[in-house]
């Protein structure tokens, strides 16, 4: 969950050589050392790809910008006809996924992602992040026209995430990273039916490949149902779903993703480790250790050291 940050130093000053963020995720030199950097400090099993989700928006060609201290900025919603998916605007982000695969070792998984539908919906409606009030309106106000988009979108991540795994992606994961946003009653139409559709074009060209969803937000019985229903072969979950509901609902499905807190990784010690050893007794097969949500960027890195030394080194019999 989001490895390279501003928890780390040596990404702090990486950052300085890019002109903004865009620029950052589409060179390949500073996107490759930026996906590698936590990968030679700590002991991972897998590289995700340094990038954004709002890559797929800028290859529609909408004109996407970060602001330092505020986040993204997207320009006003066009009409559906002029948005265009153009992989040229962002092939060096495959250029940088095929240049990672070459440069782990071999024991190391490339993981490549997009947005879920839903969540770069709403960034596109709202210009922005925040609470989506507009993107909401949508979904209940103007389904039709939201439905029209996410279509749109889900075509798109298709073809983004196909092109990751040309490119060397051994993992692809969809972030709906808003997925608690939506009225739980629209949670059918607009996050896993769209989460399925992806599912199955992707799986047109690779059958085999892993797809990791994450629903972050969502009510428990609707992780239940993303789990049984969108296809995917793994669900990464929140901090807020309780271990012990994903063991009796979740596992029967599929592999579990998460979910220590990160709040405890930023505090370190004691609760920390109590937590950590709660879920690896509670989820002790089927489950992959992760958190609930990205590194913050108040994270000392040694507490990242000192968790994944605890996950390897844990033994149940002890």
């Amino acid at each position: 969950m989001r490895q390279a940050g501003r928890y780390l130093p040596e990404y702090r000053a990486l950052r300085t050589q890019a002109f903004n963020f865009i620029d950052f995720c589409l060179t390949p030199s500073l996107a490759v050392e930026a996906t590698l950097q936590p990968l030679r400090r700590f002991d991972l099993d897998a590289a995700i790809l340094f990038a954004d989700i709002l890559l797929v928006p800028l290859a529609l060609g909408m004109d996407v910008r970060f602001e330092e201290g505020e986040g993204p900025r997207l320009s006003p919603m066009q009409a559906l006809e002029q948005l265009k998916w153009s992989p040229n605007r962002i092939m060096a982000s495959y250029e940088a996924l095929a240049q990672v695969k070459d440069k782990v070792n071999k024991k190391q998984s490339v993981i490549g992602f997009c947005g879920g539908p839903w969540t770069v919906a709403a960034y596109m409606i709202e210009g922005k992040g925040g609470d989506f009030s507009k993107a909401v309106f949508w979904a209940k106000n103007r389904q039709d026209d939201l439905a029209a988009l996410i279509e749109l979108l889900v075509e798109a991540s298709a073809q983004h995430l196909v092109a990751q795994i040309k490119a060397g992606a051994d993992v692809v994961q969809i972030f709906e990273s808003h997925a608690g946003a939506i009225p739980t009653e629209l949670f059918d139409r607009f996050i896993l039916r769209p989460t399925q559709k992806i599912v199955e074009l992707v799986q047109r060209v690779d059958r085999n490949i892993p797809i990791i969803g994450f629903p972050r937000g969502a009510i428990p019985e609707n992780y239940v149902r993303y789990a049984k229903e969108t296809g995917v072969k793994a669900v990464s979950v929140d901090q807020f779903i309780d271990p012990v509901f994903a063991a009796q609902n979740l596992i029967p499905h599929v592999c579990v993703q998460g979910n220590l807190d990160p709040a405890l990784l930023v505090e370190g010690g004691e609760r920390m480790k109590l937590a950590t050893v709660s879920i690896l007794k509670t989820l002790p097969s089927k489950h992959i250790f992760n958190l609930g949500h990205g590194v913050p960027k108040e994270t000392p890195p040694e507490h990242v050291d000192q968790l994944i030394n605890l996950v390897r080194n844990w033994d149940e019999t002890i």
